[in-house]
């Protein structure tokens, strides 16, 4: 990092640090980033103390947030099964992942402090770690630059660069250049995210392409779903089914009219909406919809085989709900906040339709690219494709399922990847399979 840029850099880092100590506890995100990081060093430092065994070797994940946790969890299970004398700790940023951390096949998980000098070599010094294993690209430079100075090899699993990443822009290629320019082995999604990924200077030679977790992790979830289980069964029914997941108020604004006009095309087609947070502020304009167009709706927990309109109130059952889908309306694509996952749905061979704010999701490219997703920008749009696919998803459903299947693999050429920066750090990434799929 250029001298200037590591001062103003690292005097942010310690001014977050300072506000960790002085923001109170509370329920904003904001307030929970900075208040969660109070004592958090030391925290790291006393488990490494009453567990931490120099003897054995100890992989070191880090991802963001829940997304990019999703992407390192079935590597860090991989290396739990076959590796049972090795530990294993895992970091996060967001508070939206604490939940989801406390799930993980690891040792030991908590926030990672902001990132300066004191706290990383802190942090160094009491895991002595064998590997340091960032998830898609969230690089923290100093740590990086930390870990390289203290011997311990930096990998990456699930790699990708969109086209549109600020991480391609001068400032920020200037901060992390030296970090990327010292990462041992790279697993990148597709060819495309390779070539970004050298473009940022990450070494070329370290840079193979592997493909990505999640697509394993959907279809082991969706050949996992019982069928016949309480939640599922209640719904049952063999008739036409929408599943609506992570909807915004923006995508709630063209599917429900559109929706009114698809039950006209198809009849008995029903409608299970997963808002993406199910808050009752969220809630109530839908169910205030659902009674004007006088359907037969209710919630989830009240809902039968009969209902036409069924309203999830709760959180952790979408990828169980989507086995219920003819088509599946994946949310996110009609604001800027990103578009959700739609390999979930597509696991289990339903079509995908989304908005058309889509371009930083490469696997709704895919989609469309296959004929198993499509874009909806509109209302006539929605209706056309909702109609149709309601009516005959086969060939759509068919294409899906095939794109997801094929990408498979990414786990366990990942947990090589790892496997090797622990055991054999001298030897090149470039040597790993390319997958298919991916190409």
């Amino acid at each position: 990092m250029f001298p200037l840029l590591g001062i103003a850099y690292g005097g942010v880092g310690h001014l977050a640090t300072t506000l960790s100590h002085l923001v109170p506890q509370g329920e904003g995100k904001l307030r929970r980033t900075f208040a969660a990081r109070a004592g958090v060093v030391e925290r790291w430092e006393r488990w490494a103390l009453a567990h931490r065994d120099p003897s054995r070797p100890l992989a070191w994940f880090h991802a963001p947030s829940v997304g990019e946790g999703l992407q390192a969890r079935p590597v860090m299970e991989l290396v739990r099964a076959r590796h049972p004398d090795w530990q294993l700790v895992y970091s996060f940023f967001s508070p939206s992942a604490e939940r989801f951390a406390r799930g993980l096949a690891a040792d030991f998980a908590d926030y990672l402090p902001f990132d300066t000098r004191g706290a990383a070599r802190r942090l160094l010094a009491a895991l002595r770690p064998s590997t340091l294993v960032f998830s898609k690209l969230d690089v923290w430079p100093v740590l990086a630059e930390e870990a390289t100075r203290a011997g311990v090899p930096l990998g990456m699993v699930s790699a990708t660069v969109s086209p549109a990443s600020a991480r391609r822009g001068a400032l920020a290629r200037a901060v992390l250049r030296d970090a990327h320019a010292a990462f041992r082995a790279v697993g990148a999604i597709g060819p495309e995210d390779a070539q970004r990924l050298a473009e940022l200077g990450f070494p070329s030679e370290a840079i193979t392409v592997s493909g990505d977790t999640r697509y394993d992790q959907v279809v082991g979830r969706a050949a996992a779903v019982d069928r016949n289980s309480p939640l599922l069964a209640a719904l049952g029914g063999d008739r036409p089914t929408l599943v609506a997941g992570s909807t915004w108020p923006s995508d709630e604004e063209v599917l429900g009219p559109a929706w009114d006009a698809v039950r006209s095309r198809v009849p008995g087609a029903r409608l299970i909406i997963a808002p993406h947070e199910p808050t009752a502020a969220h809630l109530a304009p839908i169910e205030e919809w659902a009674r004007r167009t006088n359907v037969n709706w209710s919630r989830l927990g009240d809902a039968t085989p009969e209902t036409e309109v069924v309203v999830v109130d709760r959180v952790g059952v979408l990828g169980e709900l989507y086995a219920l889908a003819t088509v599946a309306w994946v949310g996110g694509g009609f604001h800027s906040a990103g578009l959700h996952s739609v390999l979930e749905p597509a696991a289990y061979g339903a079509p995908v339709v989304f908005g058309p704010r889509h371009q930083n999701a490469r696997d709704a490219g895919l989609l469309i690219a296959c004929g198993g997703g499509c874009v909806v920008g509109d209302r006539p749009a929605a209706i056309d494709a909702l109609a149709r696919w309601l009516t005959d998803p086969k060939a759509a459903g068919g294409a899906a399922l095939q794109l997801v299947r094929a990408g498979t693999g990414a786990s366990e050429r990942s947990y090589e990847l790892v496997r090797r920066l622990v055991q054999d750090p001298g030897r090149s990434a470039g040597t790993t399979a390319r997958p298919q799929a991916q190409r």
